[in-house]
């Protein structure tokens, strides 16, 4: 299964962590983005699923439409689910899974905070072999890259 991480200039700068999972994109925003340090706990708002054609998309949302701005692919890659039943996992607030990306790799976990309107989760990142200790995230919505988008 792959999962993909937009980065996305929107209202609010944010990045779009999304799994595919069932045969859609199981997605949620993440103000700070994902983090590969464990101490660097990171909320993330679960959103609706996106088509899994999403997962390739980058370019410029238009004005006017919903989550108007830039989106670039920040990372992608693939990940396993450490129990044999993921769906299930997310149901019950807690999903376990590794990821093979070019920027994010090893062990992570999705934890619901609350149930309700705003499904509040964390994703964290394991204290595995791969983990970096003060890790900060670095933007791929370069100046070019935008000027890039926008004449698309």
């Amino acid at each position: 299964m792959r999962f993909v991480v937009h980065e996305h200039d929107a209202r609010r700068h944010h990045y779009d962590f999304r799994l595919e999972l069932r045969g859609v994109l199981k997605s949620w925003a993440v103000p700070k983005g994902p983090s590969m340090d464990p101490a660097q706990k990171r909320l993330a708002v679960q959103v609706p699923d996106h088509p899994l054609s999403y997962g390739d998309y980058e370019g410029v949302i238009p004005e006017g439409q919903y989550g108007a701005g830039p989106v670039v692919i920040w990372d992608r890659g693939t990940f396993a689910a450490e129990s044999g039943d993921p769906a299930g996992d997310l149901e019950r607030g807690k999903l376990s899974f590794t990821l093979s990306g070019r920027k994010l790799k090893g062990g992570f976990s999705l934890v619901r905070l609350r149930r309700g309107k705003g499904e509040e989760w964390l994703l964290i990142k394991k204290a595995d072999d791969l983990a970096e200790r003060g890790w900060k995230i670095s933007s791929a919505l370069t100046p070019a890259r935008r000027r890039n988008l926008d004449a698309r």
